[in-house]
């Protein structure tokens, strides 16, 4: 073989590896593998061109270019802090912390430059306007409305970055010394008056207790003297009947009735006893025994 034929022959050998790997090349810059997390901003001749989902994706090669590789997990800003006045001129320090993620790249690229430092200036602006319009008391027991006023807020103000916030939350709401202080002695103070009134609630059963009790003995004595009343009626009824049936006799009767448990009573007593009975009083008990005896 001739030095021409070998020459020749390297020269084709050459150009096969040049155009093998020019393919290689083109293939590499026109097929695009995007990861499931992210999303590739394309550009043509410094124009948007397209947004590259996840998967194979094709593109001219050397025409169009992937300008920006954007994550669209969701991020977390860092803590802030930030002071605010409440509607009762309490300061107050804020501590945020904000979640959001990418949903349309093109406009967070193009739109925005620093998307964390502009979330966080937008962040703390609406948290100092929205403590203004809550006194410190609805601050302290209303956070989860203030953090859906808050979240609204600041979805609606990115809204033209193709950003989504998905979370804002309220830290902690921090106060100044004196601020504390003056809530303490409040609570205090508090304490104090709802003692005294437990016990002036207390007092004021325990008196209404004891003036039930005495009206509820005051109706019973009342009910007793009205059956005792009832019972001295009916007996001096009954008695009124019998002498209205049976005349004087009727009455003479009880009279001797009376006389003879009397003297039972005073022969009944303790230790010996002399009784003077006068005469009449004789002659009356022995009619009584006579009656008694006749009306047995």
């Amino acid at each position: 073989m001739s030095e021409q034929d070998i020459l020749n022959s390297l020269s084709g050998s050459l150009l096969y590896i040049i155009g093998a790997v020019f393919l290689v090349i083109v293939v590499f810059k026109g097929v695009r593998i995007v990861p499931q997390s992210e999303k590739f901003v394309v550009e043509r001749f410094g124009r948007l061109l397209a947004v590259l989902g996840p998967g194979i994706n094709f593109i001219v090669p050397f025409l169009d270019v992937v300008r920006h590789k954007v994550s669209i997990l969701e991020r977390q800003l860092p803590n802030a802090s930030q002071d605010a006045i409440t509607r009762d001129n309490v300061l107050v320090q804020i501590d945020t912390s904000v979640f959001y993620r990418i949903l349309e790249p093109e406009k967070t690229v193009y739109r925005i430059r620093d998307v964390d430092g502009a979330i966080a200036t937008t962040v703390a602006g609406i948290v100092r306007a929205e403590i203004g319009k809550m006194d410190l008391d609805e601050v302290q027991s209303n956070r989860s409305q203030l953090i859906g006023q808050i979240q609204h807020s600041v979805e609606s103000a990115v809204d033209d970055w193709g950003i989504e916030v998905t979370r804002a939350e309220i830290l902690d709401v921090n106060l100044d010394q004196a601020t504390r202080d003056a809530m303490l002695q409040q609570l205090n103070a508090e304490r104090a008056r709802r003692a005294q009134v437990t016990e002036a609630e207390g007092k004021k059963r325990s008196v209404e207790l004891a003036a039930d009790a005495e009206l509820y003995a005051a109706e019973q004595t009342a009910k007793a003297r009205r059956i005792q009343a009832d019972a001295e009626a009916y007996a001096t009824g009954v008695v009124a009947k019998a002498i209205a049936e049976n005349g004087v006799e009727a009455a003479q009767y009880q009279v001797a009735l009376k006389q003879v448990e009397a003297l039972n009573a005073l022969g009944n007593g303790a230790g010996k006893q002399t009784i003077l009975v006068p005469a009449q009083a004789i002659e009356a008990f022995g009619d009584a025994f006579k009656m008694l005896k006749g009306s047995s």
